[in-house]
């Protein structure tokens, strides 16, 4: 590699979880999820490959006592070789007893509409801290009209956060369903225009630890899911990566993606069965619209009753690139801290934008990109709060939220005063 050894610390990290190595199939990492172990300290899972779309997706996986050291990777499942069947965008959980489950999209012997987004949910579990792992096995995945016809041509899907425990104890995951190309295969302006929706499901019965085939799944699949319309075209959806967090009242907020230059969100019940109308996000009810390109944006609870929102603070719009420059124009990353108002119709108000890491627009990597933050994490362990982020989706790292960088921001009050 032809990178200066001091270029992972370009974004000013606190912690480095994970630099490529000379090895071929390591220099892309993503999809960067980090969890308390069930025993002790943290563990990180995420989706690497050579370069993304390349065909050789694998899962790795590394664990740390304190957040700080963290061990030298392990492949978990998935594929080295791209003639290998690829293991992608996994999504743990950790049940009551200690078990962790580590679900994902598992390519199969067909592909719909790529090889990275089309497959079957795919798992595996352990009962030892992620040391064991059981066989991988195939969890049923239901369809409706936006599948294709054939049953044997699996969904279009990615789950990219952490699932949440909501009110009921019941587990709730978010994701990315896409429509078939047999449905919708002309997208306006290539693949960021593609049909999508967000969607949810809740696992009934995990905390039973039951064999992955006996897990029960409730699958909210009736409705059409959150659609926000691709600019200027009524007949495409365009909603993405839904993040969700849960209110101090029960209630579900989610957050997503979209091509519009902001941020969605809609509100569900507490069973995640139910779910308003997206609408744009704003720092505050009738404030303004919280800008983002098509690029994850998560939600995340904090211990202390407050919300942290990550975005890249852009319409798309940024220097010489546009909406479609995805490798540009997701940096730099910020970060709002959010106030529950249980009486507004948006329930989370917003703090001004405050700038937190960056990549210059310095390219690196396969994929010559320059986008931070991208697909994150967040903990709250032995009193560090840590922003676990990819860096160009090449070196993974962290980043403390500290009390003194978070200070000052705070959501306006009902008069609009700061």
């Amino acid at each position: 590699m032809d990178l200066k050894m001091e270029e992972y610390l370009r974004s000013k990290p606190d912690i480095v979880v994970f630099r490529p190595t000379e090895n071929a199939t390591d220099t892309d990492n993503e999809h960067f999820l980090v969890v308390e172990s069930p025993k002790s300290g943290l563990l990180a899972f995420w989706t690497q490959s050579s370069c993304e779309n390349f065909g050789n997706n694998h899962i790795e996986m590394s664990r740390s006592a304190d957040g700080e050291m963290w061990s030298r990777p392990v492949t978990v499942v998935g594929a080295k070789v791209s003639e290998d069947k690829q293991a992608s965008w996994q999504f743990p959980v950790v049940t009551k007893s200690g078990r962790i489950y580590l679900f994902y999209l598992m390519e199969g012997d067909k592909v719909d509409l790529d090889r990275p987004t089309s497959g079957w949910m795919g798992c595996i579990y352990s009962d030892d801290d992620g040391h064991i792992w059981s066989e991988p096995e195939n969890i049923p995945m239901p369809r409706n009209q936006f599948d294709h016809s054939d049953p044997t041509m699996p969904k279009n899907w990615i789950v990219w956060q952490v699932p949440m425990r909501i009110r009921s104890g019941k587990v709730l995951v978010g994701y990315t369903h896409w429509t078939s190309p047999e449905h919708h295969n002309k997208p306006p302006a290539g693949w960021y225009s593609r049909d999508s929706r967000c969607r949810f499901f809740r696992f009934e019965n995990i905390d039973d630890d039951p064999a992955p085939r006996d897990l029960q799944i409730e699958w909210f699949e009736d409705e059409k899911g959150l659609e926000v319309h691709y600019p200027e075209r009524d007949d495409i959806s365009v909603a993405q990566e839904p993040s969700i967090t849960v209110l101090p009242d029960g209630r579900i907020f989610c957050v997503m993606r979209t091509f519009t230059g902001h941020i969605y969100y809609s509100l569900l019940d507490a069973d995640g069965a139910n779910w308003t109308k997206p609408e744009v996000l704003c720092d505050v009810e009738g404030g303004e619209p919280i800008k983002q390109p098509i690029a994850s944006c998560p939600v995340y609870a904090l211990r202390d009753g407050r919300f942290i929102l990550i975005h890249h603070n852009n319409d798309g719009h940024i220097g010489e690139f546009g909406p479609g420059d995805a490798l540009h124009n997701r940096r730099p990353a910020f970060i709002r801290l959010g106030e529950f108002r249980p009486e507004s119709k948006q329930p989370i108000w917003f703090s001004k934008a405050r700038q937190i890491l960056d990549s210059d627009g310095v390219c690196i990597g396969p994929k010559q990109t320059c986008e931070i933050a991208t697909y994150p994490s967040l903990t709250e362990y032995q009193g560090k709060r840590i922003l676990w982020y990819p860096d160009r989706k090449f070196f993974l790292l962290g980043k403390r939220l500290t009390d003194e960088l978070l200070s000052g921001l705070t959501a306006a009050d009902p008069e609009g005063d700061i």
